[in-house]
């Protein structure tokens, strides 16, 4: 196993300098100069502004400049944010770890709803039970998730139970642990929620898709033929066989709620990596865009894999290749 995990790091690594690279040339084919919010702001000195050129030599080529981030990134330096004017790392570690709450709740809650949905309505193929979950799916599916996230916001605009944005309360510091974690989750709520309920219509679809398929096969009429309990024949037998394609998407799925993320954290206050990234783009914070990418591509890439290895694992039929 271990060969192949290295073999897939080392294949990563181009591919990471892919990404890098396209999104550099991107950034640098966009009008403006990333310097200019410094150089219209009067408190920031001339001085200072050609110690940066100097220090990243923004005054020479494209691929001069993008060598010299690729070196600092090997040497652990993430490079200046123009916009903010601190470090791009002091500004990433904290909105990388919200937006790693934010999709990692919603990923759990997206299937641990999913799975159970699409197995009920397996079992209960074509009959009223069915029929008011595959509804359900497609009215989600057909809803934006920014749009129900500003329904759920207004809901808690008009009876005040949930928060209307935002990570924390003010009173936040002066709470108890407990208190702080469940101050946390009640902010959570609303963002992991519109967050996930596109996903779990498509993965209750799909997962009811492959229980019929599995339910269908003749080792499951062979195990009814022999008269085993009907729970053993569906959630040992069916239920495993069905969920292993699925495994496959943990990687995508989980990888894909960081980039989707953005217009939540912006529309319910979150603090996080989306929302940063998005104001990066907009004053052409390079190298804030560029260790935004990274990080989403190597998230990517690690979710994959773990992905591969989760499926080898529940599936003895699957190698390592």
């Amino acid at each position: 196993m271990w060969r192949y995990v290295i073999k897939r790091l080392l294949i990563s690594i181009p591919m990471l300098l892919g990404i890098s690279l396209l999104t550099f040339i991107f950034m640098q084919l966009t009008p403006g100069d990333y310097l200019d919010t410094l150089r219209l702001d009067p408190t920031v000195s001339e001085e200072f502004i050609t110690e940066l050129q100097k220090l990243y030599r923004l005054d020479q080529g494209m691929m001069a400049q993008y060598f010299t981030w690729l070196t600092n990134i090997f040497r652990g330096e993430w490079g200046y944010s123009f916009h903010y004017r601190v470090d791009v790392f002091d500004i990433i570690k904290g909105r990388l770890f919200n937006s790693f709450i934010l999709s990692l709740a919603s990923f759990l809650l997206t299937w641990a709803v999913a799975i159970p949905l699409g197995v009920w309505a397996a079992l209960n193929r074509n009959n009223l039970i069915d029929r008011g979950i595959q509804f359900g799916s497609y009215v989600s599916l057909s809803m934006p998730s920014f749009f129900l996230a500003m329904i759920l916001l207004y809901w808690a605009s008009q009876t005040g139970f949930l928060p209307l944005g935002g990570m924390y309360s003010p009173d936040y510091d002066d709470l108890g642990f407990f208190g702080k974690i469940w101050d946390v989750l009640k902010h959570l709520a609303i963002p992991a929620v519109a967050l996930s309920i596109g996903g779990i219509a498509g993965l209750q679809r799909l997962m009811r898709g492959n229980m019929l398929e599995i339910l269908g096969q003749k080792y499951i009429l062979t195990a009814r033929s022999k008269g085993l309990p009907e729970n053993r024949i569906v959630y040992h037998h069916a239920l495993r066989n069905a969920i292993n394609p699925m495994i496959t998407l943990l990687g995508y799925e989980f990888s894909g709620l960081l980039s989707g993320a953005a217009l939540i954290e912006i529309i319910c206050s979150w603090p996080g990596l989306g929302s940063l990234m998005l104001t990066a783009v907009r004053s052409k914070d390079i190298y804030l865009v560029m260790a935004s990418m990274m990080l989403g591509g190597a998230m990517f890439l690690i979710g994959n894999l773990l992905a591969d290895i989760a499926l080898a694992k529940v599936d003895p039929r699957i190698r390592y290749d």
